[in-house]
């Protein structure tokens, strides 16, 4: 069940939270990967990571792994920032977001579409960050992978978020230059300014 402690208090703030978004294929990781070394020396940010029950396995996100018992335990316990489900597997920001958040941080961390709504909900200052590109691009970086047959990467981007209208706080990145560009762009969204470009 999806789940966040918020009741009637006021909204999570002063520091905001950052949730990045986005179909299989845009590059998402990569892009927050490059964006968490850029911002490393910026202390006003802090990088989360998710507890999923799911093993890693190098080839997806990074991730702290628990198992469904744990996870079923943290939510009903209250230990956790947000939790929520999609395809089969519950998804938890720690703790420790809130903590960073009443602090004036901005964290910044891999979320879904099924997060939004409770993000929203208990935090005073919520944005979003949809990293997405065109459907043919994104099917030829699927394709790449050689994970799946093309019928299944339709599928998958059939069923994918390649564009989320009516989602406040929402700024779409297209990642179909350099890495160094969107992560350009993402700063620009946090409205963090450019870094200086060395000699």
């Amino acid at each position: 069940m999806d789940s966040l402690e918020t009741g009637r208090r006021a909204p999570v703030g002063p520091g905001r939270l950052i949730l990045v978004v986005g179909p299989s294929g845009a590059g998402k990781d990569t892009l927050m990967n490059a964006l968490r070394a850029d911002l490393s020396a910026d202390p006003r940010f802090v990088f989360t990571r998710r507890l999923i029950t799911r093993a890693a396995d190098g080839a997806t996100e990074d991730h702290d792994v628990i198992d469904r018992a744990e996870y079923d335990r943290r939510c009903a316990c209250g230990e956790v920032a947000l939790a929520w489900e999609a395809h089969g597997l519950g998804y938890i920001l720690p703790p420790s977001v809130d903590t960073a958040v009443r602090q004036g941080l901005t964290v910044i961390a891999n979320g879904a579409r099924r997060a939004l709504p409770l993000a929203q909900a208990k935090y005073a200052h919520v944005r979003v960050l949809l990293i997405t590109a065109p459907r043919e691009i994104l099917a030829e970086r699927l394709a790449a992978r050689g994970r799946e047959t093309r019928e299944q990467i339709e599928a998958r981007l059939d069923q994918a978020d390649l564009d989320m209208p009516g989602i406040d706080g929402l700024i779409r990145i297209d990642n179909t230059g350099t890495i160094a560009e969107s992560v350009a762009l993402m700063r620009q969204a946090l409205a963090v300014p450019a870094a200086p470009v060395r000699a």
